[in-house]
């Protein structure tokens, strides 16, 4: 072998080495969603969940939803959930669409098992009196937990209030 090959095979090799390191330190990310048709008008559903600051009142784990930094329902704004188990999560709001009936948030501090989370809120219209409300995630299991622990908890939590929402807004 010349000189250019071994050159050529040692920058492969390190190429080699350092992408299976990157792999490693970067845990793949999970996904949970759930969705729920609820025959109500867009419009109704949106009202109940669109306000950053209301969780509680459709959720029904959540104990009181206070917003802590920014105003409600503008980007950057940092709501604190208070769990009905005494549990704490800090989240901030990235995205605010009236008009598109969405919006994203991430997770800054949380009890929940996953970390780099970030998760979409939808409701869209499913003809004049009915809607489709879709409710995602992105994350990774934190530390001391496991892939299935983490996915398992967060299609819960999306469960959970979508399940409530449903009730709530069909009641008659």
């Amino acid at each position: 072998m010349n000189h250019g090959m071994k050159g050529m095979a040692g920058i492969a090799a390190l190429a080699l080495a350092l992408a299976a390191t990157d792999s490693r330190a970067a845990a793949p990310k999970l996904t949970a969603s759930e969705s729920v048709t609820i025959q109500a008008p867009a419009a109704a559903v949106w009202d109940k969940v669109k306000d950053f600051d209301s969780l509680n009142n459709w959720h029904p784990a959540v104990a009181s939803d206070q917003i802590v930094e920014g105003s409600n329902d503008q980007v950057g704004a940092v709501r604190l959930l208070t769990l009905k188990d005494g549990g704490t999560i800090k989240e901030k709001l990235l995205a605010f669409s009236d008009a598109g009936h969405s919006f994203k948030y991430g997770i800054l501090e949380s009890v929940l098992p996953v970390s780099g989370y970030t998760s979409t809120l939808k409701v869209t219209p499913l003809g004049k009196n009915a809607s489709k409300v879709v409710w995602s995630g992105r994350f990774v299991a934190k530390e001391g937990s496991d892939d299935k622990t983490a996915t398992t908890t967060i299609h819960g939590v999306y469960r959970g209030g979508l399940d409530n929402l449903k009730s709530l807004l069909e009641a008659k």
